[in-house]
């Protein structure tokens, strides 16, 4: 078993534990919205997103953010998932992000959603 995210303790007062599906998904969703030079041992983590919340949108700025958001994906996760789309929608102060990916323990596909708001 792994450590829920975002740290909570179950029901019994014990630290609260994911399955390894659920585990990728929080993994993704850890690299996605943690700024680079967030974590101390690893300065270059984190796909810095949520600083472009405010940035103005344009396709140019899409179409970087999916590409590097992809290949930073395929960085620190690629010995678990095999990434194949990468989508990026920021609407006014609102951030998504879905990603569709290969599970290579199991070699299930799974797309996941993911959103955070400026406020």
């Amino acid at each position: 078993m792994n450590i829920d995210f975002p740290y909570h303790f179950d029901n019994l007062g014990r630290t609260a534990a994911t399955g390894d599906d659920d585990h990728i998904r929080d993994m993704i969703e850890q690299f996605l919205f943690t700024n680079s030079g967030e974590r101390v041992n690893r300065p270059n983590f984190g796909s810095g997103l949520l600083q472009l919340v405010f940035a103005p949108n344009s396709p140019e700025l899409a179409a970087t953010v999916q590409f590097t958001v992809q290949a930073g994906l395929q960085q620190w996760l690629g010995d678990v998932i095999a990434v194949e789309m990468v989508e990026v929608i920021s609407d006014e102060a609102a951030l998504q992000v879905t990603v569709k990916y290969q599970v290579l323990r199991s070699q299930q596909t799974r797309t996941e959603t993911f959103s955070r708001s400026a406020s």
